[in-house]
């Protein structure tokens, strides 16, 4: 295995990362239409972008875990890629898309990249600092209202996070979808705050 690098680099799913507010204040559909990187997501159209990118945060972890070796793929591109395992459904009559799907998820990522991944259900928050002892990441289901940490969350899950440290005192994790610089790359929290968040399930992997 190739020596991992201190700092894990930080993807956002969306192409311009400062546009979260914007995808909060206006929809996703018309915020991200006016995302001019949208391109380098890897999307074949406009509509493709704005449909997707506020469905990948996955994919967005699975960026930063495979940038970690040098290995640097677009997330729409993942996602259809995805897809083929069934990692995400797409219903095309209404544009909607469920996922992301753990199991095939886990498969995609073995067969194409090699990875080692688990599917972890009713996992308590203690118990995270021991799964990065064993396993290099994890990729943490927690509500997106993770970046408020001010606030009482509306519910738990529905959002991924990339956590890439944890002891007693701190976890520190990759926020796709983080609003400032802070709630973005290599946000920290205690470990009850990420408690009031977390869903109590993931994926774990190691490259």
């Amino acid at each position: 295995m190739r020596p991992l690098p201190e700092a894990v680099p930080f993807f956002s799913q969306w192409e311009t990362p400062d546009m979260t507010l914007a995808v909060l204040a206006d929809g996703a559909d018309m915020a991200l239409r006016r995302d001019p990187l949208w391109r380098g997501s890897g999307a074949a159209t406009l509509d493709e972008y704005a449909v997707w990118a506020a469905n990948i945060c996955g994919m967005a972890c699975l960026k930063m875990i495979l940038a970690t070796r040098g290995e640097i793929v677009p997330t729409i591109e993942l996602a259809r890629r995805c897809t083929s395992y069934g990692g995400y459904v797409v219903n095309e009559a209404d544009q909607s898309i469920k996922g992301l799907i753990y199991a095939p998820f886990v498969t995609f990522v073995e067969e194409a990249f090699g990875l080692r991944a688990q599917v972890m259900t009713s996992v308590a928050t203690a118990d995270i600092p021991s799964i990065l002892e064993r396993s290099r990441f994890f990729i943490a289901s927690v509500s997106s209202s993770i970046r408020w940490p001010e606030r009482e969350p509306p519910s738990k899950g529905g959002h991924l996070v990339l956590v890439t440290a944890a002891s007693d005192e701190a976890f520190r994790f990759h926020n796709p979808s983080g609003h400032t610089a802070a709630t973005q790359a290599n946000a920290v929290l205690a470990p009850a705050d990420f408690d009031r968040f977390f869903a109590n399930r993931g994926i774990a992997v190691t490259i």
